[in-house]
């Protein structure tokens, strides 16, 4: 993600000289307004594009912001933020209905829960840094649902803990790498908001004793 004005009142001139003043001034106006409309325009070198009012654009994918250069990486991260979320939540909320263990449902209840606050965190970043989020989970993620959706149990209870810790590892690996290196003041401080939740769910998931060394790296 008009008032209507109605026409002004009619005065009577006081004198003809005074007439002629309006109109010479009433056409600078114009051609002023006649300018600032062709610089704006889209398309016109220099002009602003939709939404860059407040940045510009630079070469390589670049975005100048007043909280510094937004990267195409600065911009993936909020992506992949939003996709753990929106594969996340659901899956904590499954968790609920078909894990056998109450620690592990516990934990998905903790981490569903802290994916939302996460989740409103991120698309607010978005809407600043005027980043377009994904509106649902990738194809991978996807597919981890279907795979959880068809187990119950214990054997839910170790697909659900291996699948997040992996998804956990990566997104942290990326989260540090761009921490690390973006100019954005913005995403310097998201970044430090997302580290904290993601090594909390490690931490918990870890916790169970499901996490199978494979998933450690």
């Amino acid at each position: 993600m008009r008032k209507s004005y109605g026409m002004a009142e009619a005065r009577r001139l006081p004198r003809p000289g005074g007439g002629r003043a309006l109109l010479t001034a009433a056409a600078i106006l114009a051609v002023a307004a006649a300018f600032v409309v062709v610089i704006g325009a889209p398309g016109v070198p220099g002009a602003p594009a939709d939404g860059d009012t407040a940045r510009g654009q630079l070469a390589g994918g670049y975005v100048d912001t007043r909280w510094g250069r937004l990267s195409p990486s600065d911009r993936a991260l909020l992506t992949k933020v939003r996709e753990a979320g929106l594969w996340e939540m659901p899956a904590g909320q499954q968790a609920q209905q078909r894990a056998a263990s109450p620690r592990v449902k516990e934990i998905a209840a903790m981490i569903a829960e802290q994916h939302l606050r996460l989740d409103e965190d991120t698309r607010a970043v978005a809407e600043r840094l005027d980043v377009i989020l994904p509106n649902e989970p990738n194809g991978s993620q996807k597919a981890w649902l279907a795979e959880m959706s068809e187990q119950f149990g214990a054997a839910y209870d170790r697909t659900f803990v291996r699948r997040l810790r992996e998804a956990h590892g990566q997104v942290f690996a990326l989260i540090a790498q761009i921490r690390s290196k973006t100019e954005n003041s913005e995403i310097r401080a998201f970044a430090e908001r997302a580290m904290r939740y993601v090594n909390t769910h490690m931490t918990l998931l870890e916790g169970t004793g499901l996490v199978p060394r494979s998933a450690l790296f």
